[in-house]
């Protein structure tokens, strides 16, 4: 059966073109599917169980689509609910649900679908050997797992469908894979799996797939042989060089996407142009696999202080490396005598924004800036300690001389205290696979009527 899926954008809280969804509306979708989050920005949010976009941003997206779901009388869906889809993350979003629901005077039956796992499962579950490396994956025992502050489970088609199948008329997900909201009812309807995970992937960043990117807003047809991509933005259009190179995008096989119970092949697709806007792909095959579920966990690799200055001299400007390496010699001397510590108990890094700040020595720039920033960045068992080094290096940081025979310098912080103490500092320590003989193994599932009715 035909499946109609409108996606709004990429990301809940990144915005998109109003007018482009209520064309999307009248097109009269079977579901509306948006993602909220990713790995992108790094391991914080999973360690904190945050979202990293602005609640007022998520809710203000979240009213109008709310209402475009209303309109259209089908299901709402997002993925990876918060940033990171800890179940903190999906009550954050069900909290900000029901307030809409009760200033839009809606009432709404909201499907939950849980991912965060137990330590204590996963080290189990590591021992009795069901957990497997991803390429590059980091180390861990179960001792490891046992110190993460957050482990979550990458949902599926299965857990999505699971949940549309309470009647939902908004499923709010936790950790999802990126297709998995997208491609669970055209599977569900029997449409051409290939097609299905391959135009899932597709849409899976909005109009990241047309020639105007940040437009937010496509639509998919779904259907027994491939599927029809149309964004739907008046300055956008989907062509087949669009369409294909996104197949590149945030992955390490061009061809092949592994999801829970088997992977994607696209080798064989063929992507043809319907007219100016639209692009038809037929030709994708999945192949069924094993059925295992991506972990991601983070854990705390530390606390951190930061520090920052201006050097605008132009001799410092010009000898900023030989500067800093100077400096660095000089402050891990002062930190051993006044502080007894070791550089292994701590680590100091300075980097040098307007040189190479974030490509090191990769960096081929030519010429100089008129000033060069400073950061120190400090990293230590607990924030107290790198609270002290902070302070400590501060002084030497405003006033230390590139040579022993010339007048102290002065330079500048941009803010007073010129330190600012970040706190915990996240790393990923997961990136494994776990075998599931039943894809609801690993995920909860709730269901609850919200909204304006609570007011009665």
């Amino acid at each position: 059966m035909p499946t109609r899926v409108l996606v709004p954008s990429g990301v809940l809280g990144l915005g998109f073109d109003r007018a482009a969804l209520a064309r999307g509306v009248a097109a009269r979708p079977d579901i509306i599917a948006i993602d909220g989050g990713s790995t992108d920005s790094g391991p914080f949010s999973l360690g904190e169980g945050v979202s990293k976009y602005s609640r007022a941003a998520t809710k203000s997206e979240w009213r109008q689509l709310m209402k475009a779901r209303a309109e259209a009388g089908v299901p709402l869906v997002l993925g990876t609910a918060g940033t990171c889809g800890s179940d903190a993350t999906v009550d954050w979003m069900v909290a900000i649900t029901r307030e809409l629901a009760k200033e839009l005077g809606q009432t709404v039956k909201v499907a939950k679908l849980y991912s965060s796992q137990p330590r204590e499962a996963i080290a189990t579950a590591l021992r009795d050997g069901r957990i497997t490396p991803l390429e590059a994956a980091p180390e861990v025992s179960p001792a490891v797992v046992l110190e993460m502050t957050n482990i979550v489970a990458l949902a599926g088609a299965e857990q999505v469908q699971a949940a549309l199948a309470t009647g939902a008329d908004i499923v709010i997900c936790g950790r999802t894979t990126d297709t998995a909201t997208i491609a669970a009812l055209p599977l569900a309807r029997g449409d051409h799996a290939g097609g299905a995970w391959h135009g899932a992937k597709i849409a899976e960043c909005g109009a990241l797939c047309s020639t105007n990117p940040t437009s937010g807003v496509i639509l998919v047809d779904f259907d027994e042989t491939g599927f029809t991509v149309e964004p739907l933005a008046a300055s956008a259009r989907c062509t087949p060089h669009s369409v294909s190179a996104h197949m590149l995008y945030e992955n390490t096989d061009p061809f092949v996407l592994y999801e829970p119970g088997g992977r994607l092949d696209v080798r064989g697709a063929a992507y043809r142009a319907l007219d100016e806007r639209r692009v038809r792909v037929e030709g994708s095959q999945w192949i069924p696999g094993p059925y295992t579920v991506k972990l991601e966990g983070a854990r705390i690799a530390g606390y951190q202080t930061t520090i920052l200055a201006i050097l605008r001299n132009g001799h410092y400007v010009a000898h900023a490396r030989e500067w800093v390496a100077k400096l660095s010699t000089y402050l891990e001397g002062e930190i051993a005598s006044r502080m007894e510590l070791k550089p292994g108990d701590y680590h100091l890094d300075f980097r040098l924004i307007g040189l190479d700040s974030a490509l090191g020595v990769l960096e081929n720039r030519q010429g100089l800036p008129a000033e060069v920033g400073v950061l120190g960045i400090v990293t230590a068992e607990t924030q107290e300690s790198a609270a002290e080094i902070g302070k400590l290096i501060n002084p030497f940081v405003l006033h230390y001389p590139l040579t022993e025979d010339e007048e102290l310098p002065t330079f500048s912080f941009p803010y007073s205290p010129a330190t600012t103490d970040r706190g915990a500092l996240y790393e990923f320590a997961l990136n494994h696979v776990l075998a599931l003989d039943d894809p609801m193994a690993a995920f909860r599932l709730e269901v609850e009527e919200i909204g304006h009715a609570e007011l009665v």
